[in-house]
């Protein structure tokens, strides 16, 4: 537990409490403040106060803040589906139902778990312990291919492959309806969602841009087969721009409907190709994987 004081001069007097320690403590949230102060961990001259609280010249202000544990992210003996390796780079054919790296809920039985007892000490550390080797990601439930950087040459030369676009990432989905064209592209900026904190969004409101191409593989009744290029890559933005044009993927049900009528585990989604400038060749190498067996007996049953 760390504990910090503040002793309030006369310039700051008749601001509120919140407001003031959201200036006066970095890295701390005013949001995080008013929970503090709901749990007593904030108190003025040693009592219990409220976050609208209005102080006084001579205030004496004791925070009292919980030092993160440390997490321990351990290597686990998770079969990997290898599609390439070498001394810089792996790639990885991801099942559905596997978050890539730990995160608050899901600190073990992660690709990356199963990548540390794999790779041992040889992972890229630029993006911390919590995160070794990975560059890119895809969600949970999207399974398909993604590339881990061995070292941080390999770790800075794909970065710099994602952020100029020259990464070719394509995809294959299932979406409700028919699309209009047989091609297209969505060209849409994506950002947080306004209300929903834990969605993302088509809006003009602190946001990136965000570019999908597609093409229609086949057409059914109800839904369609498509193929989608990333030229960005925003978080969920297949998801978040399939769904932005009436076609959401079969089996989301954040950005598309809740109920569908096929027992899925999450939406339909296969990252299925993916094509780079290798970190110390820098010859172009493109792999390909095959669709999982669930997506292919779900293209049979519709």
């Amino acid at each position: 537990m760390e504990q910090l004081e503040f002793l309030i001069l006369k310039n700051d007097e008749d601001k509120r409490i919140d407001s003031f320690l959201n200036d006066s403590l970095e890295n701390i949230s005013r949001s995080r403040i008013q929970k503090l102060i709901k749990e007593n961990k904030i108190l003025v001259n040693n009592k219990n106060i409220n976050k609208n609280y209005k102080l006084k010249e001579n205030d004496k202000i004791i925070v009292n803040i919980e030092q993160p544990k440390e997490i321990n992210i351990l290597p686990e003996d998770i079969p990997l589906d290898i599609v390439y390796e070498d001394e810089d780079v792996i790639l990885i054919n991801k099942p559905q139902d596997m978050v890539v790296h730990p995160a608050n809920g899901h600190y073990s039985h992660t690709l990356v778990n199963a990548l540390m007892y794999h790779c041992k000490d040889n992972l890229s550390g630029i993006n911390g312990v919590m995160r070794p080797g990975i560059v890119h990601r895809i969600d949970k439930d999207t399974s398909g291919i993604l590339i881990v950087a061995k070292n941080d040459k390999a770790h800075q030369s794909l970065a710099s492959q994602l952020e100029d676009h020259s990464m070719t990432r394509v995809y294959y989905a299932i979406v409700y309806n028919n699309l209009k064209n047989d091609t297209g592209t969505i060209d849409a900026p994506i950002g947080r969602h306004p209300v929903d904190r834990k969605k993302m969004a088509v809006t003009d409101k602190n946001s990136k841009r965000a570019i999908t191409h597609y093409e229609v593989l086949q057409r059914f009744k109800k839904y369609t087969f498509i193929k989608l290029r990333l030229e960005t890559g925003r978080t969920h933005q297949i998801r978040v721009h399939m769904a932005y044009v009436g076609n959401p993927l079969l089996g989301d049900n954040v950005y598309g409907k809740e109920k569908q009528p096929f027992n899925l585990i999450g939406q339909v989604l296969h990252a299925k190709v993916l094509g780079f400038l290798h970190p110390t060749t820098n010859k172009y190498m493109e792999f390909e994987t095959e669709l999982p067996q669930y997506f292919k007996e779900l293209l049979k049953k519709i």
